[in-house]
């Protein structure tokens, strides 16, 4: 909502500050592939921009052709060790036959062809992809003293045949283990004949092709507007050490898993932290082209969180934003100038109450009184409850929303308490129609003289207090509403019996004013309000 007549960006700017990236993190992870629900090793880079999501692969570096995606490799079987390889999978869990491991200067690791997590594709001209994993087992034993294998590695090797990352591993005695798809069938494919010669190490030509195992970038997932949440989409479960990463269009959506809760902490705190620099920055710029009137002072997602009497309970990602007068909801980002009039809500915030849920234990309130002064360290709950808050609006409805770090619930409080502050300054006042005895009245709340009650016709003023002199309230909780002052001569108490056609909006009102009114007298909380400094810079 534009009130300056400024043309407003209609896109997205990226600040030129952020044009160079510059790596902030990297690790392991395991990626979740919905369509087949297994995991996959996959390897992060976490710039401020962006996060980018590598697989494993095999890549020819020199000689052979780049484009061919398998390798035939001839192996000759030695006596101690025989093809050197132990081989994981099979059709039966609706995998491929894998190399799992291999030993060290022997056979499948003299040749540089060869890697753990190459699939099985041929053996001696025979094609072995959806074969069993003990039919792979005895084709290796009496294939010959010379095998001809042809593989292609397998960038999403399914994580439960766990594969180590790095090739090859040192020798280890496993002849006397029975061949199984999930364990390494490895010593015993050495044939059946037990006097075979040994055969000498031979170095590769020099013009043979030359293979390396490499991460290559298969995912780059933007930063600006994505969002992170631990919540499983369409319900209210949250995810147990993962998390999702979103990128603005919606359509990228990859889940991260961690051997730690720790781990995946430290990781969606990372990228939440670069998430939330961007959208700073751009609120930055926005806010250049508006009039102070109409600044952002705070936007970013949340997950809706579904009402507790819901049939089928559900949880929903919303953007949420707290610009000029308003509060927005969205479904999704405004990119453009157009967008901020397609809000799927929007409340006046001097209208509404925000009230942040406590959800720690008696125990744990040193936690709590840490957290409001800025001392807490992210940390999840220990039952896995999420960090909350509630919207109450009007005719006494609510909106519940979740985020997934106390930081970011200190953020959305402290940034509401803000925007309501400055949106109060600017209006001054506000007047509701109310009733009193059959009379149409006039209750103008204002944030210098505080309540005056006026006929609605002749506009003569009946009464008039301080926000001091409010001492106390009571409502039926639909229209009526009973407010007690304190007269400033005579010290009885005065009561003003009114009825509102929204009366909860009249009370939430008198709340922002009230608060308003005792914040401007804080110098903390009044020197923190700079929203040039802030928001414009």
């Amino acid at each position: 909502m534009n009130v300056t007549g400024k043309q407003l960006p209609e896109q997205i700017e990226r600040p030129a500050s952020l044009l160079v990236p510059t790596w902030t993190k990297s690790g392991i992870a395991l990626l979740y592939n919905k369509e087949t629900s297994n995991t996959y090793d996959v390897h992060l880079k976490l710039t401020k921009e962006v996060l980018t999501i590598q697989k494993l692969d095999v890549v020819c570096t020199r000689g052979g052709d780049p484009q061919l995606n398998h390798r035939t490799v001839v192996l000759r079987r030695q006596a101690a060790g025989g093809l050197g390889i132990s081989i994981k999978g099979g059709a039966e869990h609706n995998v491929p036959v894998v190399i799992s491991k291999m030993f060290k200067d022997q056979a499948a690791d003299q040749t540089g062809k060869l890697f753990v997590g190459d699939a099985m594709l041929q053996i001696n001209g025979i094609n072995v992809e959806h074969c069993s994993h003990e039919e792979v087992v005895h084709l290796l034993r009496t294939a010959g003293e010379e095998v001809t294998i042809t593989v292609r590695y397998l960038r999403e090797v399914p994580s439960f045949l766990k594969l180590p990352l790095g090739s090859p591993v040192p020798p280890a005695d496993q002849s006397s283990r029975v061949s199984s798809p999930l364990f390494d069938s490895g010593l015993h494919l050495n044939g059946n004949s037990s006097n075979t010669a040994p055969s000498s190490p031979s170095s590769p030509s020099a013009n043979e092709p030359k293979y390396e195992k490499r991460w290559l970038d298969a995912v780059s997932l933007p930063l600006l507007m994505a969002r992170v949440s631990k919540y499983k989409a369409g319900t209210d479960k949250l995810r147990s050490n993962s998390f999702e990463v979103c990128a603005l269009d919606g359509t990228s959506i990859n889940i991260l898993q961690f051997c730690t809760a720790a781990e995946s902490t430290d990781w969606l705190q990372a990228i939440s932290t670069n998430i939330s620099d961007l959208t700073l920055e751009n609120m930055k710029m926005i806010n250049r082209y508006c009039s102070p009137d109409d600044q952002i002072v705070h936007m970013g997602w949340v997950c809706g969180n579904p009402h507790p009497d819901d049939a089928a309970p559900s949880s929903t990602f919303k953007f949420l934003a707290l610009r000029g007068p308003w509060l927005y909801i969205f479904r999704s980002p405004p990119v453009s100038a157009t967008d901020w009039g397609q809000a799927e809500t929007l409340y006046i915030l001097y209208e509404v109450l925000f009230k942040v849920h406590k959800l720690w234990m008696a125990e744990d309130c040193w936690i709590q009184a840490k957290f409001y002064l800025g001392l807490q360290q992210d940390e999840e709950l220990q039952d896995g409850e999420p960090f909350c808050f509630s919207i109450l609006v009007g005719h006494g409805q609510s909106h519940t929303f979740s985020v997934e770090m106390t930081s970011d619930l200190a953020v959305w409080e402290k940034s509401f308490q803000r925007a309501v502050f400055m949106e109060v300054q600017r209006v001054g006042s506000k007047t509701y129609m109310c009733s009193s005895q059959s009379k149409v009245l006039c209750l103008t709340i204002d944030f210098g003289s505080g309540f005056t009650c006026s006929e609605s016709s002749s506009k003569k003023i009946l009464w008039r207090y301080k926000f001091s002199q409010l001492k106390g309230s009571s409502d039926d909780g639909k229209t009526r509403v009973k407010l007690l002052f304190k007269n400033a001569e005579n010290k009885q108490i005065e009561m003003k019996e009114l009825e509102f056609s929204n009366l909860t909006a009249v009370l939430h009102c008198i709340h922002s004013f009230i608060a308003s009114k005792v914040a401007s007298v804080d110098p903390v909380f009044v020197n923190s309000q700079s929203i040039s400094g802030m928001y414009m810079s």
